[in-house]
């Protein structure tokens, strides 16, 4: 079993020499096997340079987006990558690349795995879970959508909704892709939303979820936030009204596909499965 590690990056000249040595760091203690994905999204920084130079230090895969496309379309091609590359029983962990998410927390998320949960997120809201280096405003806006996205989607077994660092069975990302195809994430030009859609979709297969208590650490942030409040809360209505539309929402037109998935996913496949488009890269490094 590998775990592969998946950064989006734009502008993290500052971050990523930090972050890389950590990641190996945890995972030479762990004795675990790991490949790690970026997707450079038209970065204008050295970002494009660091990473050229970490080749054969790092078991490294370089994905680039020769204009910044936002976070939607860099998760997308990283998850498609990971499909597409990784083996079935392999996990996938998706963290922030700006050294706000601590590598530590993942033996907390790979036993959950183990104890046979599909999606793990890391929590700022349970029991242990915190932030540093947030702002009260910024802390109470996070707090009141996590809030707004729990009446509306309502997912068992998750409180933090637009928290990124996870970890995914590689199997139930494949599959996802081979459903919902491009569709996997649809609101890709819409800010961070992506990572509510995310578990949304994942839900709406019949993944089950849990979470383990992390503390964010904002205040080892290098680089400025990238987030556009305003884009990514008209993402989450935009998703509410996808999800819920009475007349072909997601919940009416995937109606049955847990169900079908769980007793056979080559019956949900034929049922519910969607034409995916391929996409190719500007460039690509290591491999």
């Amino acid at each position: 079993m590998k775990i592969w590690i998946i950064l989006p990056a734009f502008n993290e000249e500052m971050s990523i020499p930090i972050m890389f040595p950590k990641i190996r760091d945890y995972f030479q203690d762990a004795g675990l096997e790991y490949q790690i994905v970026v997707v450079d999204d038209g970065s204008t920084d050295k970002t494009g340079q660091i990473l050229e130079n970490m080749r054969g230090q790092y078991p490294l895969h370089v994905l680039c987006h020769s204009i910044n496309r936002g976070l939607g379309e860099t998760e997308r091609d990283a998850f498609e990558y990971v499909a597409a590359n990784a083996q079935a029983e392999d996990i996938a962990v998706r963290l922030d690349c700006d050294d706000t998410h601590e590598p530590h927390y993942i033996k907390a998320m790979l036993d959950k795995i183990k104890e046979g949960f599909d999606v793990v997120n890391t929590s700022r809201f349970q029991p242990g879970g915190g932030q540093k280096g947030v702002n009260t405003y910024r802390a109470f806006i996070s707090y009141s959508a996590n809030i707004f996205m729990k009446l509306l989607f309502n997912i068992p077994g998750v409180k933090d909704y637009s928290c990124g660092f996870r970890a995914y069975r590689v199997k139930i990302i494949k599959d996802a892709i081979k459903i919902f195809g491009n569709g996997f994430i649809q609101l890709k030009g819409l800010g961070f939303t992506a990572t509510l859609e995310t578990i949304v979709k994942l839900k709406l297969l019949g993944c089950r979820f849990a979470e383990v208590p992390f503390v964010l650490r904002y205040d080892k942030k290098a680089s400025p936030s990238k987030m556009v409040s305003s884009i990514t809360t008209l993402g989450y209505f935009t998703m509410a009204f996808l999800y819920h539309w009475p007349f072909g929402g997601w919940r009416n037109g995937y109606k049955g596909l847990s169900v079908a998935y769980r007793e056979s996913p080559e019956e949900a496949y034929r049922r519910f499965g969607r034409t995916n488009i391929k996409r190719s890269m500007t460039c690509q490094i290591g491999g």
